[in-house]
């Protein structure tokens, strides 16, 4: 189904060249005067330099050409040369009817549906997951639902940090304080157990404990990069170790992901890449890419284009050590091995740009992936606090996203106490689902690549431009068409051409549907949709409170507001649901 804006543009770019100009000067915009029109084509400006005419001449003549002007409640030239256009509502009313009939609202499914790998998460086994990982896990969730709705095949891969010297400093501490296990003994030739020798507690002890200690104890470090070392080798003990840090890791990132409302197709790691660092390494060697600079391998990727420095791509150290860009393109030759992506999205810090750059560059150079592989950086910003500065505990030290997630739970419930309709016990179920629309809707409502202050006071508000407000709007519906559907049923769909401004205003905001989440898929932009479902809520909401919709005598009348709403709905959740949550059905 096409788009609004793009029926009112085919009409356009007739009209353009009837009147003999150029049909790139056609383009129709949503109008910045909602108050004169509810469309505008500017184009006549950009065309009077070139054909040395008036623009408000040029406007006039495209005018005399426009064609189906049923389309249109009125049609002007306004000087210095501005089209302004208004839908008629008939018009308006048909393109609504043919939205609610369709599956998608108004999208289409791709044609040709591309495989997309997502890397988003980034979470490190043996840690808690704390404020820093939020950004990463309801963008890239958010990225995911939205190539899927369009019908592509999306793999999302949590890539988890499982390698390195983490796990040997997390190793060497566990035979400090338990020297007597089998995995320390080195006559033990049985079978290693299954159950883990620690529990997610410990082990989320153990690592800042074992951190801490290697910064001060050479003899303690050089220990911990021994057992890195082994382990990478294949030590049998070492890897049973390892083994139950993943699975005692992975069990509880699971779970917290779950309250995120975020899952994974994949649970691979650095470590699943690493049997294809030796073969990415010799196609490096064999395109002559690789080459030495101070004792390291490197690969040069500046381009001529460059505008800043673009240093070389260290894909091993002086002592052999492979480097997180090494692992990220032997991640690459396993994606390529596994999935063949035509595209491959990164939703990770900002920060790391250069770092991607650098990776893509070689990843094309070698021929990891083919010319025509999309390779995408979606950097994120900060997560910051009130005084500007990465958010943090009242303590000072970094937040876990658990008990971030608690507060913003209990702010919400209380709110919802202080106006109490429902239970205590529904009050605390429902704060649930609307804390986390509260957490996720207050950081995707942000470009992705901006910092913004995380505002808990804020976010949980149920005014403005919030989470829960979205879902407020939800649940007025819901609760009108429940009241409706108590003494009726709904005979028909259709909905009839509007009467009054407020009923206008919500339908022109719902046949913006297909337009903006194809825009927001197409940019990779959530904020988008957040964007759109607060004006649509808004013009809602004053659609209720300017119409009687279950009191209105015309019943014919009433049930086009009831099927309005209820697409209104249907809209609202969709987009809820691309975004990563919910609405409950009372609150």
């Amino acid at each position: 189904m096409k788009t609004l804006i793009d029926l009112i543009a085919e009409n356009v770019k007739d009209a353009f060249v009837s009147a003999g100009y150029d049909e790139k000067y056609a383009k129709v915009t949503l109008s910045n005067r909602p108050d004169l029109c509810e469309y505008q084509c500017n184009g006549a400006m950009a065309a009077a330099k070139e054909y040395k005419k008036a623009p408000i001449m040029i406007a006039g003549e495209v005018l005399e050409h426009i064609k189906e002007k049923e389309m249109f409640s009125s049609i002007e030239a306004v000087m210095p040369g501005f089209i302004n256009f208004s839908i008629s509502s008939s018009y308006l009313a048909g393109y609504i009817n043919e939205m609610n009939e369709d599956v998608l609202l108004g999208c289409n499914k791709v044609d040709n549906p591309k495989t997309i790998v997502i890397d988003y998460g980034g979470a490190n086994v043996a840690k808690p997951l704390h404020v820093g990982h939020l950004r990463s896990a309801v963008i890239g969730e958010s990225i995911k639902r939205m190539f899927k709705y369009l019908g592509h095949k999306v793999v999302g891969d949590v890539h988890l940090g499982d390698w390195g010297l983490q796990m040997g400093l997390i190793i060497t501490e566990l035979q400090e304080r338990k020297p007597d296990l089998v995995y320390f003994d080195e006559n033990y030739d049985n079978e290693y157990p299954s159950e883990a020798p620690f529990t997610i507690s410990e082990l989320e002890e153990i690592y800042p404990c074992a951190s801490a200690k290697s910064k001060q104890d050479e003899a303690f470090k050089e220990k911990a990069h021994m057992a890195t070392l082994r382990l990478q080798q294949g030590y049998a003990p070492y890897r049973a170790i390892w083994k139950h840090i993943l699975n005692v890791s992975v069990e509880d990132l699971k779970k917290n992901y779950g309250n995120l409302n975020v899952s994974f197709d994949l649970w691979k790691g650095e470590s699943d890449a690493d049997e294809y660092i030796p073969e990415m390494i010799e196609v490096l060697k064999e395109k002559n890419l690789l080459h030495e600079s101070e004792g390291a391998m490197v690969v040069d990727v500046v381009e001529e284009s460059d505008t800043k420095e673009v240093p070389p791509c260290i894909i091993q150290k002086s002592d052999g050590a492979a480097l997180y860009a090494t692992s990220d393109l032997a991640t690459l030759v396993q994606r390529e091995k596994d999935y063949d992506p035509d595209m491959v999205v990164y939703v990770v810090d900002k920060r790391q740009e250069m770092h991607f750059t650098q990776v893509f560059r070689v990843a094309k150079k070698a021929g990891i992936v083919k010319d025509d592989t999309q390779l995408v950086f979606n950097g994120f910003g900060t997560m910051n606090g009130k005084d500007g500065k990465p958010f943090k505990t009242r303590e000072g030290g970094v937040m876990r996203l658990e008990n971030l997630m608690k507060e913003i739970n209990d702010a919400v419930f209380e709110k919802m106490m202080d106006n109490r309709s429902i239970s205590e016990e529904e009050a605390r179920k429902t704060a649930e689902i609307v804390g986390l629309a509260a957490l996720k809707y207050g950081d995707l409502s942000n470009q992705a690549a901006k910092d913004y202050v995380f505002d808990i006071e804020r976010f949980s508000s149920f005014e403005g431009n919030t989470g829960p407000y979205i879902l407020y709007t939800i649940v007025r519906i819901k609760s009108i068409l429940n009241k409706y559907l108590e003494e009726n049923q709904i005979e028909d769909t259709m909905i009839l051409a509007p009467e009054g401004d407020s009923e206008k205003e919500l339908m022109l905001l719902l046949a913006r549907y297909n337009d903006v989440i194809e825009n927001a898929i197409q940019d990779l932009a959530p904020h988008k949709i957040c964007a759109y479902i607060y004006e649509l809520s808004n013009a809602f909401n004053k659609f209720y409170h300017e119409t009687k919709i279950l009191t209105c005598e015309d019943e014919k009348r009433k049930r086009s507001y009831i099927n309005l709403i209820s697409l209104a709905k249907k809209g609202l959740e969709e987009c809820i649901d691309l975004l990563g949550f919910s609405a409950p059905d009372r609150m």
